[in-house]
């Protein structure tokens, strides 16, 4: 049997959906992508970031492939060299009211409505593009590796939630938010069973899980 040789990943051209929708006239266009949907406390977190055209920022990439200290490094090169940005959220209590979908879409539609200039077109991280976005738009799948505005929008989303959960983590030291950010860890769940739910856990996400005992009226 002769040899088979393993074939090059090719590189990624961060710029080729920006560049595409340059070619179709859009001038103003940011990247899109949230952090915090899983999660079974806090808020989901959205970011937006505009580049300069023609522009990748070095080391930036999908969130979930770089270390912590690496996305706190870039987090303030992406604020520094972006052309524009925005952060937004939505919190616990509009994610029990609309679904995790929908506040999901919600805390997008704030991070492109706080950008200095409104953006002519959006990519968005995913497959679903939220429908009162404002601009027109594109859904990328796995977009976070492909595009370096979304890559450069996880990096902020996921940072300002991981600093948030902080916060909550000096209110709420008994649920070791500093380790897990809010995620179903096994040292999570000890907790909550152990402490029951604080207001800032989304209860509907943690009626689906065994042995947590739930406040009076959110038992059902």
């Amino acid at each position: 049997m002769g040899n088979t040789k393993k074939k090059d990943t090719p590189p990624v051209d961060w710029l080729l959906y920006e560049r595409t929708a340059r070619e179709e006239g859009y001038s103003i266009i940011c990247g899109v992508d949230e952090a915090g949907r899983g999660p079974l406390a806090g808020p989901v977190f959205a970011a937006a970031v505009v580049l300069h055209p023609d522009t990748v920022i070095e080391g930036v990439n999908d969130s979930k492939k770089l270390t912590e200290a690496k996305r706190e490094a870039l987090f303030d090169v992406i604020c520094e060299q972006a052309a524009d940005y925005s952060i937004a959220a939505a919190d616990v209590a509009e994610i029990e009211s609309l679904n995790i979908l929908q506040a999901t879409y919600l805390a997008m539609t704030r991070a492109v409505s706080g950008l200095k200039q409104p953006p002519q077109f959006a990519l968005i991280d995913g497959n679903r593009m939220p429908p009162q976005l404002g601009c027109a738009g594109k859904t990328v799948v796995k977009g976070d590796g492909l595009s370096c505005s979304i890559a450069a929008a996880s990096i902020l989303a996921k940072v300002a939630r991981d600093r948030f959960m902080l916060v909550l983590h000096e209110k709420y030291p008994q649920y070791g938010f500093d380790r897990h950010k809010g995620y179903g860890t096994p040292q999570h769940l000890e907790a909550l069973r152990q402490h029951g739910p604080a207001p800032i856990h989304r209860l509907s996400f943690l009626k689906k899980i065994e042995g947590i005992p739930m406040p009076k009226g959110d038992a059902q």
